[in-house]
């Protein structure tokens, strides 16, 4: 009985510290340094800001951005009268010291007439990996066309307001197809060697045969009533 008594508590204290492991290595993913930079004049990308994920499971982060100078409201302003992309350029260096690249882009137009009001989404799988960075923009009550923009709308092109926030993305399951392939050939290979009994029914082992002279029987059935008529007459 204490032997019973002892392997249980043994056990519980194993699945303890496994599952504390489990929820440890989880909720640590690491951290992320990105910084932005933006394209307003031409392919020359200045730097816009920077964001310090602290924490990528609970999405803990620091951002800080660089308001814009006279040339580069000019320069959006260029952009988006003439319906040009505004380009987002998010250089990343995680935890484990490599760098990414990911690129993105919305209406110039859309970002002038928010008021530079847009949002930034980090998605990351189950492991911390950066999967992409994608920018969106809400949609303004002006609406979407710019036109020339005035004097007073190119003065509220101070700073970005920007929300940012971790998107985990969830992994499918993925079918087995390497086990079932094995499977199959095992049976095969036992079948083919006689190891293998086919324990099914009689029904089961040869309903291909019988379905098709069913079905045939009934269709003669049905086709040729005047025939089965003309015989129960004669009688």
């Amino acid at each position: 009985m204490r032997f019973f008594q002892f392997v249980t508590v043994f056990i519980l204290v194993a699945s303890s510290k496994f599952i504390g492991n489990v929820k440890s290595e989880f909720s640590d993913l690491g951290w992320l340094n990105i910084q932005l930079f933006h394209a307003l004049q031409g392919d020359d990308f200045t730097l816009r800001g920077n964001i310090t994920v602290t924490n990528l499971n609970t999405g803990s982060l620091n951002i800080n951005q660089e308001p814009l100078n006279e040339n580069e409201k000019l320069a959006l302003k260029s952009l988006a009268e003439n319906n040009k992309l505004y380009r987002l350029k998010a250089t990343i260096v995680g935890s484990d010291g490599q760098k990414y690249t990911y690129l993105t882009s919305s209406r110039a137009c859309s970002l002038v007439r928010s008021q530079l009001l847009d949002t930034i989404w980090i998605s990351v799988d189950h492991a911390g990996f950066v999967l992409g960075v994608s920018q969106t923009i809400p949609s303004s009550r002006k609406g979407d066309e710019c036109g020339k923009i005035s004097a007073s709308d190119l003065d509220a092109l101070e700073e970005f307001n920007t929300d940012v926030y971790v998107k985990h993305i969830e992994v499918a399951p993925v079918p087995d197809t390497a086990t079932f392939i094995q499977k199959m050939e095992m049976e095969r290979q036992a079948r083919e060697r006689g190891d293998l009994k086919d324990n099914r029914g009689f029904f089961a082992k040869y309903w291909m045969y019988i379905v098709p002279v069913a079905i045939l029987v009934l269709i003669s059935g049905v086709t040729n009533p005047e025939n089965q008529q003309g015989g129960g007459g004669a009688r």
